[in-house]
C-alpha cells in the first residue's frame, strides 16, 4: 500500500499549453478568413447581380414590345438614377472612386423607377434593386441609353477598384 494517493488530471502547465495553442489557431483561422474582405465581396457580388437583373429586366421589357419599352425614356437618354424619389435626384451619387460615372443630368427632378407596379418593367421586376448602401428612393444604380439602343447600368458604389456596370 502507497502513501501517497495518485491524483488523475491535468496540470496547470499543460492546461496552459492546450489554451495557448488552441488561441494560436483561432486567430490564424480569422485572419485568413478575412471577415471584412468577405463583406466587401458579398456587397460588390449583390452590385453585380442587381445590375445584371435591372438590364435583363429591361431587355425583357424590350422584346415584349417588339424592340421598344413603353415607359422608358426614348433612346438617347441621359444617365438616369434608378429609385422612387420624385424629387432631388440630380448630382453625383455613390461614394466610390467611380460616383463620376454616375453624374447624372442636372436638374434632374425625379429618379426614374423602374420596378413596382404601373412602371415600366412591372412584368419583369417587382422592385428597384437596392445598393447596399442605397435607399429605395435613391438606389445607387443608373440607367442609360445611347442613340443605337444600346443600355448601360451602372452601379455608383464599389468596394474595390472595379466599376460594377453591364451594357447589352
Amino acid at each position: 500500500m502507497s502513501l501517497f494517493k495518485k491524483s488523475s488530471g491535468f496540470t496547470l502547465i499543460e492546461l496552459l499549453v492546450v489554451i495557448t495553442i488552441i488561441s494560436v489557431l483561432a486567430v490564424t483561422v480569422y485572419v485568413a478568413l478575412n471577415p471584412g474582405q468577405r463583406v466587401k465581396d458579398a456587397k460588390d457580388a449583390r452590385r453585380t447581380s442587381d445590375v445584371n437583373s435591372i438590364l435583363t429586366a429591361v431587355h425583357a421589357c424590350i422584346v415584349d414590345g417588339k424592340g421598344t419599352c413603353t415607359g422608358l425614356p426614348a433612346n438617347p437618354i441621359a444617365i438616369r438614377q434608378i429609385g422612387s424619389d420624385v424629387t432631388g435626384c440630380d448630382g453625383v451619387v455613390g461614394n466610390s472612386a467611380y460616383s463620376s460615372s454616375c453624374t447624372v443630368a442636372a436638374a434632374q427632378a425625379a429618379c426614374i423607377n423602374l420596378g413596382g407596379t404601373g412602371n415600366p418593367l412591372a412584368k419583369h421586376l417587382s422592385a428597384n434593386p437596392i445598393d447596399p448602401d442605397g435607399t429605395a428612393g435613391k438606389t445607387k444604380y443608373t440607367i442609360e441609353s445611347n442613340a443605337d439602343g444600346i443600355v448601360t447600368v451602372k452601379a455608383c458604389g464599389t468596394e474595390g477598384p472595379t466599376l460594377i456596370k453591364s451594357t447589352r
